[in-house]
C-alpha cells in the first residue's frame, strides 16, 4: 500500500528486481532522457533505518537536483514510498513543504513490484523515462489526480538507510 497516507500498519514488502541504464555524455543518438539535475544529502538520525519527521535529508536533496528549474515545470515525482506509514507520510510532508499548494502529479513503483533495496532507485529512473517517451502517467490507486498534462520534467526520490536520500531531475531530450 505504497502511498497510501491513510493506511493504519506498515505495508511495506520485498520485491526482487534489477535494472540497468547507462549514462553517456554528450551522446551521438537520440537519449532516451537527459539528467536536469542531480541532489544528495544525509541527516543524523535517532535509528539508522528511520527518518525525520520532515524528511529534512529528500527536502535538500529535491532542492539540490531542482536548481535553477521553476517548480512549476515539475510534472511528476516519483516517489521513493516505501510503503511504511512513517516513510510515506514524510516524503509526502517533504514535497509539501517544497511545492505548497501545487503539488506535482505524484507516483511511486513499490505498490506493483514492493520494495527492491538497492535497485528501487534505478527501477523509479527507468519509470520515469517510460513515462516521459509514452506521455502516459502511470499513478497508483490511493491518489487520485488528474494527469492530463504534458510529462517533461519528472523527479525521481531514494532514500537509504543511515539518513541518505538521492534526488534526480530528468527530463525529455
Amino acid at each position: 500500500r505504497a502511498s497510501d497516507l491513510a493506511k493504519t500498519r506498515n505495508s511495506m514488502i520485498l520485491g526482487e528486481g534489477a535494472s540497468v541504464c547507462c549514462l553517456e555524455k554528450n551522446p551521438s543518438n537520440t537519449p532516451l532522457a537527459e539528467v536536469i539535475g542531480i541532489g544528495y544529502a544525509t541527516e543524523i538520525l535517532k535509528h539508522g533505518t528511520s527518518i525525520s519527521a520532515e524528511a529534512d535529508c529528500l527536502q535538500k536533496s529535491m532542492l539540490m537536483a531542482i536548481g535553477s528549474t521553476p517548480l512549476a515545470q515539475i510534472d511528476a515525482i516519483v516517489m521513493h514510498s516505501p510503503g511504511t506509514i512513517a516513510g510515506d507520510a514524510t516524503e509526502f510532508r517533504a514535497i509539501q513543504k517544497l511545492f505548497i499548494t501545487k503539488l506535482p502529479l505524484l507516483t511511486t513503483n513499490k505498490w506493483l513490484t514492493g520494495h527492491t533495496f538497492a535497485t528501487s532507485g534505478m527501477l523509479n529512473v527507468e519509470m520515469a523515462i517510460l513515462i516521459m517517451q509514452h506521455q502516459h502517467f502511470i499513478g497508483t490507486p490511493f491518489i487520485t489526480q488528474d494527469s492530463q498534462r504534458p510529462l517533461r520534467k519528472i523527479l525521481i526520490n531514494a532514500v537509504g538507510f543511515g539518513g541518505n536520500a538521492v534526488s534526480i531531475l530528468l527530463g525529455i531530450a
